[in-house]
Order: structure tokens, then sequence, then C-alpha cells
């Protein structure tokens, strides 16, 4: 893979664009060159370019500029400079207020060339910066370990999940999860196995869900998980997946000195926005139902509607 940042001249008046710019391979750049908007995002398809340069055909380039800003969207945003002759200026830089996402520049053609190349750099450090602020916004609210929501985050969505749900009536669910016998894993094995475990965990959840659903590590073994818009049926789904999947994790994993049987308690309730009073009320249920997963043997997934029926049945037994 090259990683010489790409600059896409977009030349769409054809005044010779490449020819001004030139030297910019000189500076450490690869430069593509696209004579109209059609290429110039089919450009952007082929290789998202580290940076933009476009005189626009159009006066205003409103046309022009509106696809470009669809195209870049990111985090963040592909840069975009404009060179453009002075009296065209007032009009681009009216169109170019429109624009939805950031980082944009513009300049006279005319400019020299360490002009144009300060601007550029200018713009990709700043895109740089928008990108590490955005890491760090990221590590902050994500744990290390499995990319899960940390503890505080988890508990923001959560709250906003159950609001909105007793708001409109929406229904949702809470799923919590706890590998069994991890303690035990950790004192017969090295901690470097319980961490690969962990991690392995993390992704099943990540993969088993969907866009919209929420989930957090909340606990060294521990994890829960916000399903929005969620009926009951799909949520029993969804849960006899996770235990099937984490249960997959079975085997030797590296480090290990044995065979290690993996295996989640999960419990899990239900809200229709009107039968729970609130958000600490159903998390109760799911911890009871996580619980009763735990006495039953682990390994599988319990509602917590269904407890009066499974204690019951068990009495007769």
């Amino acid at each position: 893979m090259n990683t010489t940042p790409l600059l896409l001249i977009a030349d769409h008046r054809g005044e010779g664009l490449e020819q001004h710019l030139e030297t910019l391979a000189l500076e450490g750049f690869r430069c593509r060159i696209s004579t109209n908007l059609r290429s110039t995002l089919s450009a952007i398809d082929h290789e998202i370019p580290a940076l933009i340069i476009i005189d626009p055909l159009a006066r205003k380039g409103a046309e022009e500029l509106r696809s470009l800003d669809e195209a870049r969207t990111g985090h963040p945003p592909v840069p975009l400079l404009v060179l453009t002759y002075a009296e065209r200026r007032a009009d681009l830089i009216e169109s170019m207020a429109t624009l939805q996402n950031g980082l944009w520049d513009l300049t006279e053609r005319r400019a020299p060339r360490e002009e144009v190349t300060m601007r550029i750099g200018r713009l990709l450090n700043e895109a740089s910066l928008h990108s590490e602020m955005r890491d760090l916004r990221h590590r902050a609210s994500h744990d290390d370990r499995t990319d899960l929501l940390r503890v505080n985050a988890f508990q923001q969505r959560l709250s906003e999940h159950f609001s909105a749900a007793q708001r409109h009536h929406f229904e949702m669910a809470l799923v919590l999860i706890d590998l069994d016998n991890f303690g035990a894993i950790n004192k017969r094995h090295d901690h470097t196995v319980g961490d690969i475990l962990i991690s392995q965990a993390g992704e099943i959840i990540r993969r088993t869900l969907r866009t919209e659903d929420i989930a957090g590590r909340i606990g060294g073994d521990e994890f829960a998980v916000v399903l929005p818009y969620t009926h009951k049926v799909d949520t029993a789904r969804v849960v006899n997946r996770l235990v099937e999947e984490i249960h997959k994790l079975s085997g030797r994993p590296k480090g290990a000195k044995e065979d290690i049987v993996v295996a989640a308690s999960i419990g899990f309730e239900t809200f229709n926005g009107r039968d729970i009073a609130t958000l600490e009320e159903m998390r109760t249920h799911a911890e009871l139902a996580l619980r009763a997963a735990k006495v039953a043997g682990g390994n599988r997934g319990t509602y917590f509607r269904q407890l009066d029926s499974v204690e019951e049945e068990s009495g007769h037994a």
C-alpha cells in the first residue's frame, strides 16, 4: 500500500491547474488529475485522497461543491482547497458556507506556490488534529480490550434509551452477560488467557449486534447490551445466539495449560415503554434473571418474566 499522501486535483475548468501545481510532487505528494465532476467522484471512490484541490467549472460551483461535500464525508472529512480567480471569490464563499462538512479553504489561482503549499499543510494538519481528538474521545469512552463502551458511557446511553422508550412507548431490552467460572480460569491459567477470552467475547458481542444496539463492558468478565426497538421474541433470539457463540470459544487458547470450557450466563428484561416504572427496576430484573441463569448451571439465557414458571417447574421436578 502506497503511504504517500494523495492529492486529487479537480481541474474542472480545464485551465492547466495540474501544471500550476506540478511542483507539489516535489513536496512529497502523489497527484491525480480529474477533469470533470464525474471523474472526480469516481477517483474518490477508487481511493480516498488526503486532500482535494478544485477549480470549479461553474461560477458559484454550488453543484460541484455539494456533490464533493457528500463524497468526502468521514471522520474527519477529506479537506477541500478551492483555487479560483478574485472575481469569483465572493460567489464561491457563498456556496462553501452551505457545506455540511468543515475543513475547507479558498485562495486565488495566482497565489504563490508557497502559499498554496502552506494552505495544504494547514488543512492536512487540521485534519490530523481532528482525527487525534476523535481517537482520544473514543478511547475515553471505550474499553481498551474489547472496544465496548466503558461503564459510565454505557450507563448514560442506557438511561437515554430508557427515557426515549418511556416517552414514545418504544420497546427495548436490557441484557446482562457474565462469563461462567471466569475466576477459576484466571486461577488455573495465566492472566493473559483470561484477557484473550475477554477480548474474544467482546468481539462476539460486537459481531452479533446491530448498528443501533449498545454494548458495554461493565466489569472484569461482565458485559451489558441495550437492544432498542426490540420485542421479547427477537431479544430471546439474540440471547440464544450469544450463548451459542460464546460457548464456541471453548478449546485451548494460546497460553492455556489445558482445554477450557467457555460459557456465559445471560439475564434479560424487556420494556414496552409502560410496564416498568424506573430504569433501576429494569436493571434489577435483569440482574435477578442473570442470577437465576447462574444458579441453573450457566451456559444459558434467562428471561425475567419467565422466572416464576421456571421456579414452578423446578419445584415439581
